[in-house]
């Protein structure tokens, strides 16, 4: 016997993702590159990777820490409703839909690679100041940190794209961003 739905407490009906919704939406996603049982979709990571590969660059060509400045975070949801995905409408009703086991954790995730990259741009623009007197080794190092930082955060986020549950919490990410 099927237990009662859950009543949303702001709206006193039930949220699609306290009955069968997420089984729909997984089914509805198989064979368009979102994850059927997290509801997520690892083309999103791409606007985290292209940061990766300007901060990357920026130690070999100094000129190109302006791109990493101009990079801006952008959420889940814009990122599908500007790109050309095939199923961009289906990736973010899936991910509004997302189970909070997987959803949670992602997105917190997303929110410290965000801080992260935001805090390269600035390092990395005092570090080379106006290209003319800065130190090579240095910011390559410091490249090297954030890409590194940022992709170990990337893969985490894939990870739980892919369904691997995890116990993430501020503190884990705190020591990662702290080495």
């Amino acid at each position: 016997m099927a237990s009662a739905p859950v009543k949303n407490r702001e709206y006193g009906e039930s949220h699609p993702s306290e009955m069968g919704w997420p089984k729909t939406l997984g089914l509805l996603a198989q064979g368009r590159n979102i994850n059927p049982e997290t509801l997520l979709a690892t083309d999103y990571l791409n606007h985290f990777n292209e940061v990766v590969m300007l901060i990357e660059m920026s130690a070999d060509m100094p000129d190109c820490v302006e791109d990493v400045v101009c990079w801006e975070p952008i959420s889940y949801e814009e990122h599908f409703l500007r790109s050309g995905f095939a199923a961009k409408e289906l990736a973010v009703l899936a991910y509004e839909n997302s189970p909070s086991k997987y959803r949670e954790p992602f997105d917190m995730i997303v929110e410290q690679a965000n801080r992260l990259a935001g805090e390269a741009a600035t390092r990395l623009t005092e570090a080379i100041g106006d290209g003319k007197n800065f130190d090579p080794p240095v910011v390559a190092e410091m490249a090297r940190k954030y890409t590194d930082t940022l992709r170990r955060l990337v893969d985490m986020a894939s990870g739980i794209i892919h369904g691997h549950e995890t116990q993430t919490d501020q503190s884990e990410i705190d020591a990662i961003l702290a080495e």
